[in-house]
């Protein structure tokens, strides 16, 4: 039998979460979620510390990659999304960034009406439960905790010193008044775990007996009468169900996922859904487009000292650190051990930090694979705001087919530019007076590579996806041609349908992408409802008052 709800949300993943939430919280309206992935439970994701594990596990992981990038040599990037309760955020780092004011001033100039700073602020507090953070410009009542790590480790503290030395603004809290400088970084643990949007808010919700949540269910289509959303067909099990929506189906898939349902749907560029036998529903040439990402280098230095994560990564240490989380919820085992950070500004004139680093006191990459043979630490560097764009596209009309991800990584000649100068300003935090007796040889890129040409060769072999796709289904004015959603998140020319997910971000925010992803989920929920948005802010952001003149 075909069931019948008031809403119906495809993807539990972090806005799909929030959405889950809001939309059944006052208990008159019945909400279906279908969730392709199952459960979260177990250490490996719960455990902050094992965070290399989920995003490289078929169970957790839809497993997708990028088509050969012809910028990088031809290489494949791994592009992980979570097949899982919380979606990435029960796979991702658990760094917690909101963005720059001025991200969100960009997107309403780009057509996002009503998403400003001054509108998005209030939705941030309301989602967030701030341990540390700065008085104020912080949420202290929502279902997020938002917490720092001890920073026991005294290379934490050289970094941010080093930060200090060199020229550059300190700041207590990057998601408050003052994002530029160096600081400690947020994570979204709670008592020793991941604090998941699952976690946060779909469990309290799933109490509820108007929320209903069916997993192991792959969304095949979204089903229509006319110009109308009206239910979603999907297979569980062997069968393929269908569900009715009396207001609206509401996509929440991911960057990668949303578009593709999309056109599998038929709603996309006719031209290329003609070419992969799928009918069109509703001309819409932006679905897929405007995909991108951001970057990231390791630039990894020797440690003079053995006080580095690499004495724990043997069979004993790890099984010692497992021991103490699963009895306790502490110790190594609690952090994500992204403790310290920064956001600089590239160069004189840019108004706004444009690059982003996270440190991490172990030389090793972010999915745990290739650790050096050596005590080592490492500034994770890239650039915030290339200009490349990809695209997302069906490689057939089939459900089960995993997409066609092209990113075009570094397609702009100013991403080498800025990449290079990346690695330049990390080589001189690196020598400053604060390393002094930590920091040996440079392990990564080697400091035998200078000219443009070895550095650019070094990017091209070694940058790797920071894992934050957006922008597929961009946000704008409703007579955008390349615009795929309003700024209610209603997709343009159709009824009763809406997407709301990281996908509808016109430009890639500053940082991580947990953080906006969710605050889309708390704005979109009340665009859902038809509630008055929150009022607007009157906060002002800190900016340089040497932005023109001076790069720190």
């Amino acid at each position: 039998m075909t069931e019948t709800f008031d809403y119906i949300i495809i993807g539990a993943g972090s806005a799909g979460c929030v959405m889950a939430n809001r939309l059944s919280e006052d208990g008159r309206n019945s909400v279906l979620v279908l969730e392709y992935g199952g459960t979260d439970a177990g250490p490996l994701i719960q455990m902050p510390s094992a965070l290399s594990y989920p995003m490289n596990m078929k169970t957790y992981d839809w497993g997708f990659a990028s088509e050969p990038e012809p910028h990088l040599g031809g290489r494949v990037l791994a592009t992980p999304r979570g097949k899982v309760i919380g979606g990435s955020s029960s796979i991702n780092g658990m760094v917690y960034v909101r963005g720059h004011a001025l991200d969100y001033d960009e997107w309403e100039t780009l057509g996002a009406y009503g998403w400003g700073y001054r509108h998005v602020l209030p939705y941030f507090k309301r989602m967030e439960h701030s341990h540390g953070g700065e008085e104020g410009w912080r949420g202290t009542g929502g279902p997020l905790h938002v917490t720092r790590g001890p920073r026991k480790n005294p290379l934490y503290h050289a970094f941010v010193e080093a930060g200090r030395q060199a020229g550059y603004e300190v700041t207590e809290d990057y998601n408050g008044e003052k994002q530029e400088g160096f600081g400690p970084m947020e994570m979204t643990v709670w008592k020793g775990r991941r604090w998941s949007a699952a976690n946060a808010y779909l469990r309290p919700a799933l109490k509820r007996s108007n929320l209903k949540l069916t997993s192991r269910a792959l969304a095949r289509r979204i089903l229509f009468q006319g110009k109308r959303a009206t239910g979603v067909e999907f297979s569980q099990g062997g069968h393929v169900p269908t569900a009715k929506a009396r207001r609206e189906v509401i996509l929440s898939a991911s960057a990668i996922m949303s578009p593709k349902l999309l056109l599998q749907s038929g709603i996309g560029n006719g031209e290329h859904l003609r070419a992969v036998g799928v009918d069109t529903v509703h001309h819409l040439p932006g679905v897929g487009e405007n995909l991108h990402d951001h970057l990231e280098l390791y630039l990894q230095m020797e440690c003079l000292q053995p006080i580095t994560l690499y004495k724990h990564l043997n069979l004993f240490s790890k099984g010692w650190i497992g021991l103490n989380w699963l009895l306790f919820k502490r110790g190594l085992g609690a952090t994500n051990h992204f403790e310290s950070a920064a956001f600089i500004r590239s160069r004189p004139g840019v108004r706004y930090p444009d690059i982003q680093y996270h440190f991490l006191p172990a030389a090793i990459r972010y999915d745990g694979k290739s650790a050096a043979k050596a005590h080592g630490f490492q500034a994770h560097v890239g650039p915030m705001r290339s200009q490349s764009r990809g695209h997302v596209r069906l490689r057939d009309g089939a459900p089960e087919t995993a997409p066609l991800i092209r990113f075009n990584y570094m397609s702009h000649p100013e991403d080498w530019a800025d990449f290079r100068n990346c690695i330049r300003l990390t080589r001189e935090i690196f020598t400053q007076e604060a390393f002094e007796g930590l920091a040996g040889r440079e392990i990564q890129p080697g400091i035998e590579l200078q000219s443009d040409g070895e550095l650019d060769g070094f990017i091209r072999d070694h940058v790797e996806s920071a894992y934050h796709p957006c922008g597929t289904c961009r946000m704008g004015a409703v007579d955008d041609p390349m615009a795929v959603v309003d700024p209610r998140c209603k997709v343009i020319g159709l009824d009763g349908l809406r997407v709301v997910d990281s996908s509808i971000i016109p430009r890639i925010t500053n940082g991580n992408l947990n953080g906006p992803s969710l605050m889309i989920g708390e704005k979109g929920a009340d665009h859902v409802l038809g509630r008055e948005p929150l009022a607007p802010s009157n906060q002002q952001p800190w900016i340089s008052p040497r932005w023109r003149e001076s790069q720190r």
